[in-house]
């Protein structure tokens, strides 16, 4: 027998996928919620940015951006982390060790 490393449905920890995989797509909305030293871009708390799927509206800084983007698409197209304890709710840190910025990632409704 083999065994699927990429099949979903044999992970026996609980997710809470009634509020969060669903078979449409979602928008990310990207917000500074942890920020260290000077940003060189110049991100503060409470900043945020919407993934839209079809554009990006706020600022954000190439390097945040260009290394989050992997994350955003999975999460914009209902993949899974095992890791998470709430699927909706993703952090990333800025790729700056130091002055890092941590932005949390929150799957959020198509408007």
């Amino acid at each position: 027998m083999t065994r699927d490393f990429f099949s979903w449905e044999s992970q026996t920890t609980p997710m809470n996928e009634d509020n969060c995989i669903r078979a449409e797509s979602w928008q990310i909305l990207c917000r500074v919620v942890k920020q260290e030293g000077t940003c060189g871009a110049g991100h503060k708390i409470g900043d945020e940015v919407l993934f839209t799927g079809e554009e990006m509206k706020g600022r954000l800084c190439i390097s945040a951006m260009y290394s989050m983007i992997p994350k955003v698409y999975a999460m914009m197209y209902n993949a899974r982390f095992p890791w998470l304890k709430d699927q909706c709710v993703a952090t990333h840190a800025c790729p700056d060790g130091f002055n890092p910025v941590m932005f949390e990632l929150v799957r959020k409704e198509t408007e």
